[in-house]
């Protein structure tokens, strides 16, 4: 099974050079993907708003940019989203940023894309929340078109685009891996007919995970595609919101164990959350790397 690592933001307060220490090392250590963790803003809490999911002054790095930083630190990883909230983003300008970085990583980029769920984002943004899955189906075509085409044209009810040029084409070209993250029935359906692969979320329903796995795989069927053909991935632990979250990470039996359940449901793919590691306890890059390591050796 092929393990990507989830970067920390909060490994800046020790500034660029050991954020790029720590690419190297995951990379040397035999990791397969390094991916970065997106939103723009944290709303605080309001009269009319609940609390985010995380803290409000969480420190988030913009994703694609701190990915071209890590394209440059290291030689072979993969680097990648998880996920992309590609709605409030302006879909052709995300794929030049996107095949930018194919171009100067050499044809490393996987990206993965969702719709979010924090609205307050999307109206900072200047972005409906509320036709977020549409306008998703149609940016994933964007990009395609985009990647792909030699003159680019597209007619569709949010974006269009009349006789452009899109140049230069990436490595990849049209074929930039994404993959979609999301637990609804509509994010399962968007897999099968329009992604790569699917980014899950930890799940502990066995049932729920075959049945899923299932749906995709028969969506992309309907869709005239080749299931065998997409990719999964699971998280091994959720963000930490309590103790027992933050514990996971602390022993090595959580880990092995979790490891067991992706393959046992046919995850070819398990992510780690190196922030959730550095809030287990390991509260320096040299910490985390030295994790890592303990990780790898222990799973690989």
């Amino acid at each position: 099974m092929k393990l990507s690592v989830e970067f920390p933001a909060i490994s800046f307060r020790e500034g660029p050079s050991a954020m790029a220490r720590l690419a190297r090392s995951i990379e040397d250590l035999g990791y397969d993907q390094i991916d970065i963790f997106d939103h723009v803003a944290m709303g605080f809490p309001t009269d009319t708003r609940a609390a985010p999911r995380y803290p409000s002054r969480m420190p988030i790095l913009e994703a694609l940019t701190t990915l071209s930083f890590i394209a440059a630190s290291t030689k072979f990883i993969g680097i990648g989203t998880e996920v992309l909230v590609l709605p409030q983003r302006q879909p052709v300008l995300v794929a030049k940023q996107v095949s930018t970085l194919d171009i100067l990583s050499g044809g490393r980029i996987r990206l993965g894309v969702g719709v979010g769920w924090q609205e307050s984002e999307y109206e900072m943004l200047h972005e409906s929340f509320h036709n977020r899955g549409k306008r998703m189906d149609e940016a994933i075509q964007v990009l395609r078109e985009c990647w792909g085409s030699e003159v680019v044209n597209y007619e569709m009810e949010h974006y269009s685009a009349d006789s452009m040029a899109f140049e230069p084409k990436s490595p990849q070209g049209q074929h930039i891996p994404i993959w979609i993250g999301g637990m609804s029935e509509r994010a399962l359906q968007r897999v099968g007919e329009l992604g790569d692969g699917w980014l899950s979320m930890p799940l502990t329903d066995m049932d729920w995970a075959r049945s899923a796995v299932d749906t995709i795989r028969a969506h992309a069927i309907n869709a005239g595609r080749d299931p065998e053909s997409l990719g999964f991935q699971m998280m091994l632990d959720s963000p930490p919101q309590d103790e027992e979250g933050k514990n996971f990470y602390k022993k090595m039996d959580n880990i092995k164990a979790r490891i067991e359940i992706v393959q046992e449901l046919g995850f070819d793919w398990g992510s780690l959350n190196a922030t959730a590691i550095f809030q287990a306890g390991f509260r320096t890059v040299d910490a985390i790397i030295e994790k890592l390591g303990e990780i790898h050796d222990a799973i690989s």
